[in-house]
């Protein structure tokens, strides 16, 4: 039931991670308008009195504050730009939140186009995953007007513990692009370990457990490690989705004139994963390179 409180939202893209997001919005009492690519994949929140749009622009149309989570940069620029799109159709003063890892320039071109109708927009790229939406413990990165990150924060509150703004549009973007960064080289150190020590003969479960509780521990290998030695390549968070983050940031990087040989490194082994069939798997698949020949 709403509370005196409650906003119209809308939520564009209810996948694996969006879903989760979006209940918790859900359940704190906001009257909630969403659409996805897949309507199958937004029935969990149809059946919790959610109203579904044929459309990004329709479900806009009917927020106050309308919040994304799509694929790539180009379905952010199609959801956002296109003729019946966000920001052609949201109503006069609504606020636009983008929690999509995209382009640092197109969040800047997103900004533009929403000021020029008189709406506000942030880019807000989160991390931490399918648990991370699911526990509400998301780390939230936030470029855009302060005033407008000040009127998003209770809500990103509901799906998110570290909530920082990092200055205007486009500053989200590039900290998550940094994010992924200490991810790719991250990804290599504990996937090669559990490598090595299975080729040493050593359980690696067991190493594991020993190394997870010293200095070579990360968040990675305590919450992917685990599924990668039972087989569970299940989609936390897909290589695909990944690979894109890498080209973005590989790509930022040189626009800064910044060499970033472990990123180029990593990127090339999840090319690999990918030519093997293994895009739409989980990062953690990323062991099976090592484990399968």
């Amino acid at each position: 039931m709403s509370t005196p409180t409650a906003l119209s939202l809308a939520f564009i893209g209810t996948g694996v991670m969006g879903r989760s997001m979006a209940s918790h919005l859900q359940r704190a009492g906001h009257p909630l308008h969403v659409h996805n690519r897949t309507k199958e994949k937004a029935a969990s929140l149809l059946s919790a009195g959610a109203h579904w749009h044929d459309s990004a622009g329709q479900a806009a149309a009917a927020a106050n504050i309308v919040l994304t989570m799509v694929g790539y940069p180009a379905d952010v620029e199609a959801t956002y730009l296109a003729p019946g799109g966000i920001v052609a159709n949201a109503r006069p003063g609504a606020l636009l939140i983008d929690l999509t890892t995209s382009s640092p320039a197109l969040a800047r071109r997103l900004a533009t186009a929403a000021t020029a109708r008189g709406l506000s927009a942030l880019d807000a790229p989160v991390s931490g995953g399918d648990i991370g939406a699911r526990e509400a413990r998301l780390v939230i990165m936030v470029g855009g007007d302060e005033a407008a990150f000040a009127r998003a924060q209770p809500l990103l509150a509901l799906m998110g513990k570290n909530i920082l703004r990092h200055g205007p549009a486009g500053s989200g973007q590039h900290c998550k692009l940094a994010n992924q960064v200490a991810v790719a080289s991250g990804m290599m150190a504990w996937v090669e370990a559990l490598a090595y020590a299975r080729a040493a003969g050593l359980d690696p479960a067991r190493v594991l457990e020993s190394i997870g509780g010293g200095a070579a521990t990360s968040w990675a290998m305590l919450n992917l490690g685990p599924r990668a030695l039972r087989g569970d390549f299940a989609p936390g968070f897909y290589v695909k989705h990944f690979l894109k983050d890498m080209r973005l940031a590989l790509e930022s990087a040189a626009e800064l004139k910044l060499e970033l040989p472990g990123l180029a490194a990593a990127k090339k082994l999840y090319d690999h994963v990918a030519t093997r069939g293994w895009e739409d798997l989980g990062t953690q698949a990323l062991y099976r390179l090592y484990t399968e020949s």
